[in-house]
């Protein structure tokens, strides 16, 4: 059997009525559409059970339209509200039309509450921090970020203090800095780091620990699987990426994710995305582990490694830093020797880039496609070693995606 789909604009106010609906059954599943996806202009057919479809932001290529039921967005919201403190009301400072921000919406519902949305345009620590004082309730209140708000929201006193005040913030869809993250707690901002995708109903994972009926495992590579009753149906009408996404191990479904993991007792840490290693010479380097050595610097705000062409080591292993405000960023020679006392000289950046801000995508996340092809242009052999360079500009995570 199946039900409509229905593309609804992602705005909160017509959101929340068909979600509501559409968890209960009374109406089409719904397909946000925010000003940068494109709408299909028609009622589609999906499989019966589905409440949401929501666009990837395209990180590993065209993006796709994730199939989620309403079974798996109820166990996802439920096992958030066990691990958190319990039913609450939302900020939503998130574009509605990716996994994050719709899930704050579809929490929202399940908890009988009216979130309290930003206003369109640039995400700015005032604006943040008013959302913050409307957001009055008797019971828990949440809000979801990405890295690159709690940055800057951290940079200003009143949004620390309005932080500082409510329940949980959760952060995820990118690493976040271990510096970023001892920041925020020595400040008394009640962060809980998140991990998980479009596929399994947004974050699954919270502060390493697997919520209710999640369960992973790495493959033999390292790569990560997940099980529970939080992962998609599949991908709208292509069953090809579903006979790749999706695996049975040991008789269980499994989502397969292009990460790479490791399990201790139980939790989970994250080192990156498989096909972000840099094969630099004949050694692999997971930028993750350069990146947190980078964001921890004094001077620097944010930081993203990649790799660019090279003749000579296949690839080369280039820093790109934002300084923060009113600070100098430190030059490759420190920057090099802090990376090779900690991981070896191989991950040591050979160049340095310096920018403004990095280019986002989507919610956003960094985009490391961009940061690349900024990288390659930046260290082609006709300029310096540390040089400053303009980004595309980046504000931070609009109400619409930068």
């Amino acid at each position: 059997m199946s039900r409509t789909l229905r593309d609804v604009p992602a705005r909160a106010d017509l959101l929340l009525p068909a979600l509501e609906a559409a968890l209960d059954g009374s109406g089409p599943a719904v397909s946000p559409v925010g000003p940068h996806t494109h709408a299909a202009g028609s009622d589609r057919d999906v499989p019966d059970g589905t409440a949401l479809v929501v666009r990837t932001s395209g990180s590993t290529g065209e993006p796709r339209e994730v199939v989620l039921a309403a079974d798996a967005l109820r166990a996802s919201g439920t096992a958030t509200e066990r691990r958190l403190a319990g039913a609450g009301r939302w900020l939503l400072a998130l574009p509605a039309e990716h996994v994050a921000g719709a899930q704050v919406l579809v929490r929202s519902v399940l908890a009988g509450t009216t979130p309290v949305v930003l206003p369109d345009g640039p995400f700015r620590a005032p604006t943040f921090t008013a959302a913050v004082a409307a957001l009055t309730h008797d019971g828990p209140r949440y809000t979801s970020l990405v890295p690159t708000q709690l940055v800057r929201l951290l940079d200003d006193a009143a949004a620390t203090d309005a932080l500082r005040g409510l329940d949980a913030v959760l952060v995820g869809g990118a690493a976040s800095a271990p510096d970023l993250l001892v920041r925020a707690r020595a400040a008394g901002v009640p962060v809980v780091t998140t991990y998980g995708m479009s596929e399994t109903c947004g974050g699954c994972v919270y502060d390493g620990v697997p919520l209710d009926g999640v369960v992973p495992r790495l493959d033999a590579d390292g790569r990560i699987l997940l099980a529970g009753p939080v992962l998609a149906t599949g991908y709208l009408g292509r069953p090809d990426l579903d006979a790749t996404a999706f695996a049975q191990v040991h008789g269980v479904r499994h989502l397969v994710t292009n990460d790479l993991g490791r399990l201790d007792g139980g939790v989970l840490t994250v080192l990156g995305r498989a096909d972000d290693v840099i094969l630099t010479g004949a050694t692999n380097v997971a930028p993750a582990t350069v990146e947190a050595l980078l964001a921890a610097l004094p001077g620097v705000a944010e930081a993203c490694v990649v790799g660019v062409p090279d003749d000579e080591w296949g690839q080369l292993v280039v820093g790109v830093v934002v300084p923060r405000a009113g600070s100098a960023a430190p030059d490759l020679d420190a920057v090099r020797a802090v990376v090779a006392e900690r991981l070896g000289t191989a991950h040591a950046p050979r160049r340095l880039v310096v920018v403004d801000s990095l280019p986002l995508r989507g919610p956003g996340k960094i985009d490391r496609r961009a940061v690349a092809a900024l990288a390659a242009a930046a260290t082609d052999s006709s300029v310096t070693n540390d040089r400053r360079v303009g980004a595309p500009p980046a504000a931070g995570p609009e109400r619409s995606p930068a």
